[in-house]
């Protein structure tokens, strides 16, 4: 084959000249750059119990206090991947229930910071990781059907694949032209089609649970 033909079906397939995914690594394993803190009854970055914290180059969540830690950038197509894994305290009026946190997204970028915003949430709570909720009204279509808007609304997922608690999980929600999917440890769990909202920021939650993040990445995608 001559160079001009084999150069042309590279490009065409796309092998090169493609822009190559920009990845980027949300937590950056030395501290909390990038986001912010919000917990009840508290100002914004008011955490004077450390509720999060990095350690030896982990996000730890104590779960003392309900809130969450937001991305200060907002983002639309993406491809989000996260990892974490239970610890062993839990905390009033929480400290006999499932363990509980949470990935929120598409919140509005001036929405207002309380318990819970506007958003689309991948459930992490025990026996539970990969359902939506659909918080502060937000709907979605879950296999043909919309859910009537409210302020905790579920729509439970399809396949349970999440590991036993204390080891680590791998969550991936990925947002792409008004299609969102919900990934845990590979296998996808939920699927949801034109939501009311479809990008802003991203949070995760402390809800009573103490929990480990070791990897919180995302993969901008084309639109």
């Amino acid at each position: 084959m001559k160079l001009y033909s084999l150069l042309a079906l590279l490009f065409t397939s796309g092998l090169i000249g493609a822009t190559p995914p920009k990845k980027r690594q949300l937590f950056n394993g030395k501290n909390l750059s990038g986001w912010y803190v919000f917990l009840d009854k508290r100002a914004k970055n008011e955490d004077p119990a450390k509720v999060f914290a990095v350690e030896d180059g982990q996000l730890h969540v104590s779960g003392k206090e309900f809130g969450y830690l937001c991305t200060e950038k907002a983002y639309r197509n993406y491809h989000l991947t996260v990892e974490f894994k239970w610890g062993t305290n839990r905390y009033p009026p929480r400290e006999n229930a499932k363990r509980d946190n949470g990935i929120m997204y598409h919140i509005p970028r001036n929405t207002e910071d309380r318990v819970w915003p506007v958003g689309i949430e991948c459930q992490i709570q025990e026996g539970d990781v990969g359902d939506f909720w659909l918080v502060g009204g937000t709907t979605i279509d879950v296999d043909g059907k919309r859910n009537e808007p409210g302020p905790w609304v579920r729509m439970a997922k399809k396949r349970d694949a999440e590991k036993p608690t204390g080891e680590w999980n791998r969550v991936e929600v990925i947002s792409k032209d008004g299609t969102c999917t919900h990934i845990v440890n590979g296998v996808t769990v939920a699927t949801g089609t034109n939501p009311s909202v479809r990008e802003g920021k991203i949070l995760l939650q402390t809800e009573g649970a103490e929990a480990y993040f070791r990897k919180v990445e995302l993969e901008e995608l084309k639109k």
